[in-house]
């Protein structure tokens, strides 16, 4: 099953941010998505997308 992209470009850069930093740092995803919120300019809509997409990935792992 493929996971559907965002359209919004800030999405996408935040999708891609919190990934990078999930592999360096040891930062719990709940406080990188609340990063990536502020640092992205993020809607609510937005954000629970950003959300499900680290929830959905994580659980398959």
């Amino acid at each position: 099953m493929t996971t559907i992209m965002p359209e919004s470009e800030n999405v996408q850069k935040a999708i891609k941010w919190v990934s990078a930093n999930l592999e360096e740092n040891a930062q719990p995803l709940q406080k990188l998505v609340e990063q990536a919120v502020f640092k992205f300019d993020l809607s609510p809509k937005d954000t629970e997308f950003l959300t499900g997409f680290f929830r959905e990935s994580s659980s398959k792992k």
